[in-house]
């Protein structure tokens, strides 16, 4: 049987903490999770990097400016969606500008919140993510179906 290559989507996620806490935006008018939080993200685009596409999107969506050898890739998730997404959550710990919504009509707030305190309407993979992070998986897999590897 043949079978087609994937034609993964590549997804990019910034882990920003401030004392503890991570910044999450209440998405809006996107088409996609409204009215749930979720981390500022984007797709990679053609020919860029997914570090430079991070780096990119925060620009595009807080006004922040990240140096992309300060991103530290922390959780690696494989998720089947109407798509395949290959999921990369990353880390930074300093960047240049204040942090502000820099795309209203599509983020109603942003705010920092305690990883015990995470608002219920957010979006679930993004709370798995969060919870794998905090649990130190590096790697995970989600609406696939479980198949055992077997030895040939």
């Amino acid at each position: 049987m043949n079978q087609e290559r994937s034609k993964a989507s590549v997804n990019a996620y910034l882990i920003l903490e401030k004392d503890g806490m991570v910044l999450l935006g209440l998405r809006k008018n996107t088409g996609y999770q409204d009215g749930m939080y979720s981390l500022v993200a984007g797709h990679v685009e053609d020919n860029e990097s997914a570090t430079t596409g991070m780096c990119r999107e925060a620009h595009e969506e807080i006004g922040i400016e990240i140096n992309p050898l300060d991103l530290k890739i922390v959780l690696t998730m494989h998720r089947k969606s109407n798509r395949n997404n290959i999921d990369l959550f990353m880390t930074c710990t300093s960047w240049k500008n204040e942090i502000i919504n820099n795309e209203p009509h599509k983020c109603d707030s942003l705010a920092f919140f305690s990883y015990d305190n995470i608002p219920e309407n957010t979006t679930p993979y993004i709370v798995k993510a969060l919870s794998d992070i905090q649990k130190g998986i590096t790697y995970s897999e989600i609406n696939w179906e479980k198949v055992e590897c077997t030895e040939t």
